[in-house]
Parts: C-alpha cells; structure tokens; sequence
C-alpha cells in the first residue's frame, strides 16, 4: 500500500473517533459563540472532520504528483468521503442542524453512483471522480464544518452560513450526480 492510499485508509479510521466525539455526550463544557452555544467535544469532532477532509486533498494532490495513483486509491478515496460525508450527515440530523430531506437526497445520490460504479467495474471499467463530483464533495465538506461548528464564525453575524452552504451542496450534488450518469450511462447500457 503506497503513502496515498495509507492516507486515505487513515480517513477512513479517524470515522470512528469522530463518530464518538460527536455522538457521546461528553461533559467537556461548551462555548458561548456569537449566537450559538457550540459544546466544546463539537469543537473537535469538527476539528477532526476538518483534518480527514483535507486528507483528501492532500492523499489525491501526492497520488498525482508521484504517479501514484492507484485502482485501490480510485476505490478507497471516494468510500472514505462517502464514509465520512454520510456519518456526519447523520450526526447532523441527529443534532437537528440539517434537514433529513437533504441528507436523504445526498445520501441517495452516492448509493446510485456507488452502484453505478460497481456495475463498471464488473465491466473491467474503473470510473475515477470527476471535476463536478469534486466541487460536489468541496461544498459539502465546508457546509458539514460550519454546521458542525454550529455556523461558527458565522454565528457573530448571524448569517445561516452553515444551512446555505448545505443548498448550495444539494445543488451540486444533484448537477453532479446527473453529469456523472449522463457521461457514464453507456456502461448501464452496455453491461452484460
């Protein structure tokens, strides 16, 4: 397993740890933010997601740079930001600081492609990311921070930045979600 995909697998395990951070109701204190309170184990639960996310950039920018890139890296790179993407998603409704509606819809999305992909790849066709699915994956990422961090710095100001960054993610995620099976419906027909 080269570096990269070392980096991605440790993604994926830092899932678990943010899970607990943001699920168990530690009693760490909290923090009077702008508008908001934002319990302290929030704080670095989304400390957390903000270190796994940028390991995505940084796990893709190095795999590309050393002519590294993998099958295994095409494969695990994309389940561990759909890992980490849905888990705390999930949190978020949990907290009821993102609408179940959205997070169904962003959710659905990755099972559809995710199938999409299996299909290509019993077709021998290994589908990489493409330029919408990684502003799909950018915005949901700050959206999931700042909700996360209960819309802080935006919280001074009292600006919902959080919730629109979230809209803003669904519009991408349905565009890219269409741009991605339109470019790629060939192998549903094709497929034996």
């Amino acid at each position: 397993m080269n570096l990269p995909n070392k980096i991605t697998f440790s993604r994926i395990l830092l899932i678990p740890i943010f899970i607990i951070l943001m699920a168990v109701p530690f009693n760490w204190g909290e923090w009077d933010i702008g508008n908001t309170t934002l319990p302290i184990s929030h704080f670095v639960g989304a400390v957390l997601f903000i270190i796994a996310s940028a390991t995505d950039w940084i796990d893709g920018h190095y795999a590309r740079k050393h002519n590294l890139v993998t099958n295994l890296g095409k494969f695990l790179d994309p389940l561990a930001d759909k890992l980490l993407v849905s888990a705390a998603l999930i949190l978020l409704v949990e907290m009821g600081l993102a609408p179940a509606w959205i997070v169904i819809i962003i959710i659905s999305r990755e099972f559809a492609i995710t199938g999409l992909r299996l299909v290509a790849a019993g077709e021998g066709i290994v589908l990489a990311a493409g330029k919408m699915g990684k502003l799909k994956t950018a915005t949901q990422m700050i959206a999931i921070a700042c909700l996360l961090l209960h819309n802080f710095p935006f919280s001074f100001i009292a600006i919902p930045f959080g919730t629109i960054m979230l809209y803003i993610a669904l519009f991408f995620t349905v565009l890219s979600g269409y741009d991605y099976f339109a470019k790629n419906w060939h192998v549903m027909r094709d497929s034996k």
